[in-house]
């Protein structure tokens, strides 16, 4: 890893990330406060992104293969998700009201978002998921993959900072147009930046199937069988995932209207910038001692953060629960995530980016947030605002968040009994206490 290759890592990976910290966070806030208040519209939209995005990453994936570049994908995929971005803010229900049929402002708001989410997940998981994700694999070596992977995963965290700390006064004013212009138009920058900048590995290895089998090739139980410890590592990645999304997608809500923390933005700094560091130091220490080593301690330290979630009312009381939740959740996929790149065959790793969809984003996005909804819906509380009674994030999401996290336990212990087993296409694993922490 050169100084050119970690700049281009942080600032792709950092750019695509505040467009995820939107699609991911901010647009649920949108749609609750400008469009409508039923958490089932969050949990569709949630799982209509991921569907979209894992077709997305599986498609381009398989032709970054194909075509042995990654660079005009990641450019111009980059450039077209920017300006759909910048798209979101011309949807609300007033301004459909202008011309759709009377009573029928907020149904077709709804269906706009949704299509607007979709071409915004698909640009941006073929530019980001599919082919940044695997240019990374490319020029990484698997020694240094635990600290890469730190720093990838730290940077969701440092995009959340700068959205919070610099753009969430523009959403407190209800400034929603003026927000998704300046994170579009800065993605799109970035994008024509890579044209200029990025460099496909001279070492890259084209698929030697086909299109359509490059596409289908991960999904048949014949490559679950010839690699195991990657599939049941990318099966921890789905378990952890939907962990995460019980609660993530309602979080800034909870925060504001169920804790009514004023000062939430600050709460939400102090615990991302020490997770920001807890990630980057955890990965070197997953470098240092094993990746599925680290898998079960920071699992077990996830759930601890979880349940210390549900009675932590205050901001002091909030900050300590969420350094420990959200740190932890940072360092299991930094050992996930890093194993997978290990495990991943040299010719397909594009296709396994759509792999990685499938666990880590579509089974978790489809599955977390409708679980997180019907708790919701089971709490049956309320707020008032302007003299509307509307839903609100309970804190039993976090609970049963922990309890998904049990399933960890068995897909672990089975990944280390087959760690030891060669990747196809790249001889024998090593065994050392760095490749597999056996």
């Amino acid at each position: 890893m050169t100084g050119r290759r970690w700049t281009l890592v942080v600032v792709l990976g950092l750019a695509g990330q505040l467009a995820w910290t939107v699609e991911n966070m901010y647009l649920n806030v949108f749609v609750h406060e400008t469009i409508t208040d039923d958490p089932t519209v969050i949990a569709v939209l949630v799982a209509a992104s991921a569907v979209t995005a894992t077709l997305a990453t599986l498609l381009v994936g398989a032709a970054s293969d194909r075509v042995g570049r990654r660079r005009p994908f990641i450019a111009l995929g980059y450039v077209a998700w920017g300006l759909t971005t910048a798209g979101f803010g011309l949807v609300s229900a007033d301004a459909v009201a202008t011309w759709a049929p009377a009573g029928q402002a907020v149904a077709v708001a709804v269906v706009a978002v949704v299509v607007l989410d979709c071409l915004m997940s698909f640009l941006g998981a073929g530019a980001n998921d599919a082919a940044y994700q695997a240019w990374v694999t490319d020029v990484t070596r698997p020694a240094e993959r635990g600290r890469v992977e730190g720093v990838i995963a730290m940077l969701a965290l440092a995009a959340m900072l700068l959205v919070f700390g610099g753009l969430d006064g523009l959403t407190q004013d209800g400034r929603w147009r003026v927000f998704f212009l300046v994170v579009g138009l800065t993605v799109a920058a970035v994008g024509v930046l890579a044209w200029f900048t990025v460099r496909d590995s001279p070492v890259l290895t084209r698929s030697p199937d086909g299109y359509l089998a490059s596409v289908l090739h991960g999904l048949r139980p014949a490559a679950a069988r010839a690699n195991p410890a990657l599939y049941l590592a990318l099966g921890m990645w789905a378990v952890a995932g939907i962990a995460t999304q019980v609660y993530l997608p309602f979080l800034i809500v909870y925060l504001d209207k169920a804790l009514r923390l004023d000062s939430y933005p600050l709460v939400l700094a102090v615990v991302l910038s020490g997770a920001c560091v807890v990630s980057v130091l955890g990965g070197r220490l997953i470098d240092r001692f094993g990746k599925l080593r680290a898998v079960l301690p920071a699992t077990g330290l996830y759930a601890v953060g979880l349940l210390a979630m549900y009675p932590a009312r205050g901001p002091a009381g909030v900050i300590a629960a969420g350094l420990v939740t959200i740190s932890a959740m940072m360092l299991v996929l930094a050992a996930v995530g890093s194993f997978v790149r290990d495990r991943t065959p040299p010719d397909r790793a594009g296709q396994v980016q759509g792999l990685r969809m499938v666990f880590a984003v579509l089974i978790p996005m489809v599955i977390g947030p409708f679980v997180g909804a019907a708790v919701i819906h089971g709490s049956g509380r309320t707020y008032t605002e302007l003299g509307e009674v509307r839903q609100v994030p309970t804190p039993e999401l976090f609970p049963v968040a922990a309890l998904v996290l049990a399933l960890m336990v068995p897909l672990h212990l089975a990944a280390r009994r087959r760690a030891a087993l060669p990747v196809p296409g790249a001889g024998p694993v090593p065994t050392t206490t760095e490749e597999v922490g056996a």
